[in-house]
């Protein structure tokens, strides 16, 4: 355990209380907060959850714009010995009712705007309704819970928590069946931020561009935590716009972004060497980065991108290292702490180095469990302990970790398997493509058939047919795809994830 049982405790014990945490734009102004402000602010919340009736051990869940003031009601709610709950902004009613219903949370925040979408539903769920607004000047509705803060107390005396005391439950996104509630405590947060701030070697001289959302363990957990934990700043970015970060990177040391971040950059003649002399370091997860992205950043810019694999039921997992080759392709080593092994994913045999198969992980960092589902918690775990990923992967002869892909994902055709990541790193070297989604589709004679979805580079078309004659030297017959697809970009979810659930149901007949 780290030396702090309470999250907040061991998050805010080495900043330096009068330092800035961080700076919001806003219009013509910058907004500065130190963390004296967070210390402060966050004791109003809390003070304003407890008045409305919040206990140790209730969930808070939110569904609010990006603010400083929602990351203080992240904080607010550890302190409260409360559990945070944070929900994709882009979730609809009907999708939040399950959430809600699952949950059971005894206060939900939205943003007073959708406040009258809510009242049925939580007044049916009997949970207590407040709202939260955005951090921008022009609004005029900072919302209820806000004016309930803002006349509370700045003191708080943080509501005694163990390590093993749950502090979040993060949904996984649900792309087979119900989304899951992964249990966190205040020791996996706590333990995976002491980490990463060591790997990464954060220090409070550090300025972040935060432009990542805060309902995802990205922006969340790695971005903030690790933020609070070094008392380093950061600079607070609704979302990502190319504008701002050309505009605030003079400024800044470190960026954390998922790929589109980065090809978007690419994209841009702003980004030369001269744009990025004062960074220090460029992270990237949440997806696979493409290699021709790592190679065409580095001659760009001088920087190697540093990828790193973690899932929302584990924090980080594995990182490239911040010293040390940065290879394409994988993410890395295991972070101290994390041990990770590679498993027959049927009989959870142990397969040696360079063998695909199913990646197993165990560490302070790994979740506690599903909430309210004692079964699949179980059928997600080892007997030893050890939590089985769903990803597919393999170590190789120099202990960087791959991802080959999703198990879910995998084709068997004809009784053989095929990992789809296999077939697309060689499409993405082919003439003509950007870059390309393998997925198997119902198939008469083979059970699955191979279709691979291409997006083309800018400006150029692929030949579908000279494409397919050069795969036919490059990989086995029956990995071949049967059916190839141009498309204008492929179908990705808020932190950047190929849908391949959303390609099988869109091409499901093609090979009919």
């Amino acid at each position: 355990m780290s030396e702090n049982n309470h999250l907040f405790d061991g998050l805010l014990g080495n900043a330096e209380r009068e330092a800035v945490f961080c700076k919001i734009p806003d219009g013509e102004n910058m907004r500065t907060i130190t963390y004296a402000d967070v210390v402060s602010i966050s004791a109003q919340f809390a003070n304003a959850l407890v008045a409305l009736g919040v206990e140790p051990g209730d969930r808070v869940a939110v569904q609010a714009p990006k603010s400083f003031e929602a990351l203080m009601l992240y904080l607010a709610t550890v302190r409260a010995g409360a559990v945070f709950l944070p929900l994709n902004t882009a979730y609809t009613v009907s999708e939040i009712e399950y959430f809600l219903d699952n949950a059971t949370p005894s206060l939900f925040v939205c943003a007073p705007e959708q406040s009258q979408d809510y009242d049925a539903l939580t007044e049916r769920l009997d949970i207590r309704l407040e709202s939260l607004g955005d951090w921008s000047s022009d609004n005029p509705d900072a919302g209820t819970l806000f004016a309930a803060a803002s006349e509370a107390s700045y003191e708080f005396e943080n509501i005694e928590r163990e390590a093993n005391d749950l502090a979040a439950i993060l949904y996984t996104s649900g792309t087979t069946g119900r989304s899951k509630g992964a249990m966190l405590s205040h020791d996996n947060l706590l333990s995976n931020a002491v980490s990463l701030v060591d790997y990464w070697q954060f220090t409070s001289d550090d300025v972040l561009i935060h432009a990542l959302p805060i309902f995802h363990t990205h922006g969340l957990f790695v971005a903030t935590n690790v933020i609070l934990r070094s008392g380093a700043s950061m600079i607070l970015l609704p979302g990502f716009n190319a504008d701002a970060i050309f505009m605030h990177m003079p400024a800044a040391t470190t960026l954390m972004g998922v790929p589109t971040f980065y090809t978007r950059l690419l994209d841009d003649d702003r980004l030369q060497r001269s744009a990025v002399e004062h960074m220090r370091l460029f992270v990237s997860g949440s997806a696979p980065l493409l290699a021709e992205t790592h190679i065409q950043f580095e001659d760009r810019t001088g920087h190697r991108i540093l990828e790193r694999y973690g899932m929302t039921e584990t924090n980080m997992n594995t990182s490239n290292p911040y010293d040390g080759e940065r290879r394409a392709g994988t993410v890395g080593f295991p972070l101290p702490g994390v041990e990770i092994r590679v498993a027959n994913p049927e009989t959870g045999e142990h397969l040696p180095d360079g063998e695909v198969g199913v990646l197993e992980v165990k560490g302070p960092n790994v979740f506690s469990g599903y909430w309210q589902m004692p079964e699949k918690t179980k059928e997600e775990f080892r007997d030893d302990g050890f939590f089985i990923t769903g990803d597919l992967g393999l170590i190789d002869d120099q202990g960087y970790t791959q991802i080959v892909g999703r198990a879910k994902d995998l084709i068997i055709s004809g009784g053989y398997n095929i990992y789809p990541k296999e077939l697309e790193l060689i499409l993405d070297e082919q003439d003509g493509v950007l870059e390309s989604a393998v997925i198997g589709v119902p198939h008469a004679d083979f059970g699955e058939g191979v279709v691979a979805v291409l997006v083309p580079q800018k400006g150029t078309e692929i030949d579908i047919e000279a494409l397919a004659n050069a795969l036919q030297d490059k990989i086995a017959r029956f990995k071949q795809p049967k059916k190839l697809i141009v498309v204008d970009e492929l179908p990705r979810n808020t932190m950047g994830k190929v849908q391949k659930n959303v390609l099988r149901d869109n091409y499901s007949n093609v090979l009919s």
